[in-house]
């Protein structure tokens, strides 16, 4: 018998301490130390799931060490990496902090000095890798440089996160080329982060192409240097032009092999770790969750959890990980019930017929009587997409019983008989059409769109699914809008103890991934029914905890009705003309062309404006040598170099001692190259052909606050600051003989504000429909209003709007263009003169302190973590933060409440056809976007005036406030016209 290769997974360890900070952006701290640990804390779960799901037999971590001399590419081009900022201040301790914890559990830790990590790497691969035919290693990492050192059965690239493998042979199947034509490909594209030269023009795809053809970059040359070339125009200027450089940028990304390393591989043995060392550590972090999966790794390999658990100093107490409160878990008998093992339940519970596949319209006609007897039905569906408008219904999973689900196929592969789509729906349309049988399920809207979607595309009256009682998701993110994931699986594990079955086990991953009507239809029954019954234990455990944080009223008033709101949205969709967006974008196309000849002539010498270094040296190098630049003298200095940001650029435009446009030109240079790649192109590309309307997804359990965001496209950050960006409304547009209508609430936040601290005169000059920045300047300034000057007026405003995001003296200073001291007394005065406002904003952060958490009007819960922080900043930022969740998750309470109110007229209206009363008049009405604090409608054109008129009465008076609510309406025949 050939004897098991065995794997060293071989971890590149900034990258992922890196990844690990990036990806957890929640503040987090350790209960006992107060340092920041979210860095830590993701970089601890990699390293728990790498050994628990790779069951490595050897690894080890990688890491840089440049010394006092830097690294010899450093020494070889001292540009080398002089792009890249410092790294994040909270960093530093953390990855001290991880090596440490590397080191407790005899992790190797591996560097040389002069080297980075990737030529250590290289050197291991060389030697173990390729040298030794016993031994296969694993980079985990996805830096691209590490593919040079694929090789077929010796070296692989993994991503523990998406569980992505990269092979010697998929990456002939991907780009073309061989792992030692990627240096060829990387001297090629260059690398901007890391300052590698490379080729003008020439991105990761042309590399491969040119690699994969030519073979060389050798090769590539001599094809530019014909005349009659295939390489023609500019790219074959630019490469000429490199072919004095393309040398270096070849030698700084070819990785060294050769490095001198004392590095036994037998000290790597997993079977060797002293995992019970993590223990004590993870008690005094706060990384409850993490002791659990780590008593259970050690019971899996044959070791006695109980001694690790004697080595903590205190027993877990369950109060969440770091963070106050983050990952708030129930305990494994609360949900784990019969089958919720680790690994394998769902096929599990398919072979002893706790999870049953309908064959049959008998089968069928029995589960639509235990639906209908059912007390709850959770439900699922499975689709052939990610688009809930446009892909396919596959199959339906319910369970009405802990540890029982059922799945109704209505495709799958060829061969396997399933019932058909007519079939199905009409046996359980009654059911979930029915509103008053309650249903629950996880982020249900994904569910009821496909199935108003799906059924009528294929002919069939679209499933209008009613009474929905209650969704997982959204209830999670009501106990802890903190948590970085409210996706089933995490809520499983965190809540449950269980392990759902991963998709990729069924339709594999990346290029080759399948559809999930192509996967056979017992496995593909197991994952569907777990979906449901998984769904329905976990309604248990979080119902429970929405009603211990007395979330129960929110839940159910707001939150869960508004997922038949936006599921609505979603349907409807809006217009928008692509001639609209290419007329845009090619006007923004021509003046960017006049820009660059405009930079160019205002330049004293040739260079690439979307590059800050070379921006930096044009504009603050002094006017003598080679290179002259303009001397200007630097406003702000990085830790990389002088700044060119657009703050930096417009105050600079702004100065009269600068006689120079050119940072004028970059200013509106930059904005408009945005507006075109980054809206006019994405947006033409998101219309749907079938409808041409825009089908943007609306998400409700994203934002911390409380407020809804956008993707798919992201229409919550359209520009509305400049004229430019407003234009890019004319495109959204309304069908013939319909309008748009746009609603929204002015000064809301203030408002709430006002209402929130109960200061009398802010209320006061509300109620009296007052110019409100006006009035509160004269406060301010003890003058009368008709007295007060146009910039007294904008220092108010300045205040007004910053107050609740803790603006600063230095900040008002920077907007006002004054000095810090002029713009602290302006502060001071606000404060002296509306102290109200000034207790409240301190009630918010001493909430955040005694509770761990600030509250909305509505209950809306928010954990604030670092607020008695030692560090002054980060105290400082969980204050605002404090202050903030309260005024704009209460303002993010009052447009939802607006949406349900309207929402259910509409449909009121549109159930009653012609009825008497004001509301009659949204028959026929459209919601389609909820942007910031405004509602986009579309109407018939005749109705646009009482349309508008009802809709500014029914925003008004949703929420009662101590000041009026006022709403502004406008109609045309785009958004624009109706903004």
């Amino acid at each position: 018998m050939t004897e098991r290769m065995q794997t060293l997974y071989l971890i590149d360890g900034y990258a992922q301490f890196f990844r690990a900070f990036h990806a957890i952006r929640t503040p987090m701290s350790s209960p006992v130390t107060k340092e920041a640990t979210n860095a830590t804390f993701g970089f601890v779960g990699m390293v728990l799931k790498l050994l628990r799901e790779c069951e490595p037999d050897f690894v080890a971590v990688a890491l840089d060490v440049s010394g006092d001399r830097g690294t010899f590419r450093s020494r070889l081009y001292p540009e080398y990496k002089a792009n890249r900022d410092a790294p994040p201040e909270d960093l530093g301790p953390q990855v001290e902090r991880c090596i440490a914890l590397l080191g407790a559990m005899g992790v190797p830790v591996v560097g040389a000095e002069g080297f980075e990590a990737d030529d250590v790497i290289a050197t291991i691969c060389r030697r173990l890798g390729v040298g030794d035919p016993g031994i296969k290693v694993r980079l985990v990492s996805k830096d691209k440089d590490l593919q040079q050192l694929l090789r077929e059965g010796a070296v692989e690239m993994y991503d523990v996160h998406t569980e992505a493998l990269m092979t010697e042979a998929r990456l002939k199947d991907e780009k073309g080329i061989a792992p030692r034509q990627m240096v060829d490909v990387l001297a090629l594209m260059g690398d901007t982060v890391d300052n590698v030269p490379g080729v003008q023009g020439i991105g990761p795809k042309t590399a491969a192409q040119l690699i994969g053809e030519y073979g060389t970059i050798e090769a590539v040359l001599e094809e530019a240097k014909k005349e009659k070339g295939k390489v023609k125009g500019k790219r074959r200027e630019n490469l000429l032009a490199a072919e004095q450089t393309i040398g270096l940028s070849r030698e700084l990304v070819t990785l060294r092999d050769d490095v001198e390393l004392e590095f036994d591989v037998s000290e790597a043995a997993v079977k060797g770790l002293d995992l019970g060392a993590l223990m004590p550590v993870l008690k005094e972090l706060g990384f409850n969750r993490y002791q659990d999966e780590l008593k259970d790794l050690i019971a899996e390999r044959g070791g006695d959890p109980a001694e690790a658990e004697r080595r903590r100093d205190a027993t877990a107490s369950g109060d969440g990980d770091a963070g106050g409160g983050l990952f708030d878990r129930a305990s494994n008998d609360d949900g784990g019930g019969d089958g919720a093992s680790r690994g394998g339940t769902a096929a599990a519970a398919l072979a002893d017929g706790r999870y049953r596949r309908v064959r049959t319209k008998t089968d069928l006609g029995a589960l639509a009587e235990a639906l209908r007897a059912a007390p709850l039905v959770a439900f699922d569906v499975e689709t052939d997409g990610l688009f809930p408008t446009e892909c396919g219904l596959v199959g339906l999973s319910f369970s009405v019983t802990e540890g029982e689900g059922w799945y109704v196929p209505v495709r799958g592969p060829e061969g396997e008989e399933v019932l058909g789509l007519e079939a199905v729906i009409d046996a359980l349309r009654p059911v979930l059409e029915d509103a008053d049988k309650a249903k629950t399920g996880h982020n249900l809207k994904f569910d009821v769109l496909v199935l108003r979607n799906a059924p009528a595309r294929a002919g069939l009256e679209p499933v209008m699914v009613r009474g929905v009682a209650f969704d997982t998701m959204v209830a999670d993110y009501l106990v802890d809008a903190a948590r970085s994931s409210h996706g089933m699986d995490h809520l499983a594990r965190d809540l449950l103890g269980y392990e759902c079955t991963p998709i990729t086990e069924l339709i594999g991953k990346g290029k080759h991934q399948k559809s999930f009507d192509a996967v056979p239809l017992d496995p593909a029954a197991a994952y569907a029914a777990e979906d449901a019954d998984v769904s329905l234990r976990l309604h248990r455990v979080l119902r429970a905890q929405i009603e211990e944080k007395e979330l129960g009223n929110l839940l159910r008033e707001v939150e869960l009705p508004l997922v038949e709101v936006l599921a609505e949205l979603e349907h409807n969709g809006i217009v928008v003309d692509p001639a609209e967006l290419d007329r845009q974008a090619g006007k923004l196309r021509e003046r960017i062309a006049g820009l660059r000849g405009e930079i160019d002539e205002a330049a004293p010498r040739p260079f690439n404006p979307d590059s800050p270094k070379q921006l930096a040296s044009v504009l603050f190098d002094t006017k003598d040598g080679e290179e002259p630049g303009l001397g200007i003298k630097p406003l702000k200095k990085t830790k990389t170099g002088y700044s060119t940001d657009a703050e930096t650029l417009e105050k600079l435009a702004a100065d009269p001692a600068v006689e120079s446009r050119l940072p004028g030109l970059v200013v509106e240079y930059r904005q408009l190259t945005k507006l075109v790649s980054t809206y006019l192109e994405a947006l033409k590309d998101a219309i749907r052909e079938r409808d041409g309307r825009i089908h943007a997804s609306f998400n409700q359990t994203v934002a911390a606050t409380g407020r809804l965001s956008s993707s798919d496209p992201n229409l919550q950050n359209i520009p509305i600051r400049t004229e430019v960006g407003r234009q890019i409304r004319k495109a959204f547009k309304a069908p013939e003989g319909r309008v748009l209508i746009g609603a929204d609430y002015s000064q809301i936040e203030l408002r709430l504000l006002a209402h929130l601290s109960g200061d009398e005169a802010l209320i006061d000059a509300f109620n009296q429909g007052a110019d409100i920045h006006r009035a509160v300047a004269g406060q301010i300034h003890g003058v009368a209003e008709e007295e007060v000057s146009r910039e007294q007026r904008e220092g108010a405003k300045m205040v007004n709007f910053g107050i609740v995001y803790g603006i600063t003296a230095f900040g008002l200073a920077r907007r006002l263009g004054v000095d810090r001291a002029e713009a602290a007394e302006i502060i001071d005065g606000y404060k002296k003169r509306f102290a109200r406002i000034t207790e409240f904003l301190e009630s918010c952060a001493e909430k955040a302190r005694t509770d761990g958490y600030v509250e909305t009007m509505l209950g809306r819960r928010r954990p604030i973590d670092g607020i008695d922080s030692k560090n002054s900043q980060r105290r400082a930022l969980a204050e605002r933060m404090a202050i903030n969740s309260v005024v704009q998750g209460s303002a993010a309470d009052l447009i939802k409440l607006a949406m349900v109110d309207l929402h259910g007229r509409i449909e009121a209206a549109r159930a009653h056809g012609a009825q008497t009363g004001s509301a009659a008049v949204l028959d026929g009405v459209l919601m389609l976007l909820q942007i910031h604090d405004e509602l986009v409608f579309e109407a018939d054109e005749g109705a646009a005036d009482d349309v508008g008129a009802e809709v500014k009465s029914r925003m008004e008076m949703v929420m009662d406030l101590d000041v009026p609510l006022v709403v502004e309406v406008a109609s045309g025949k785009s958004w624009f016209e109706g903004k």
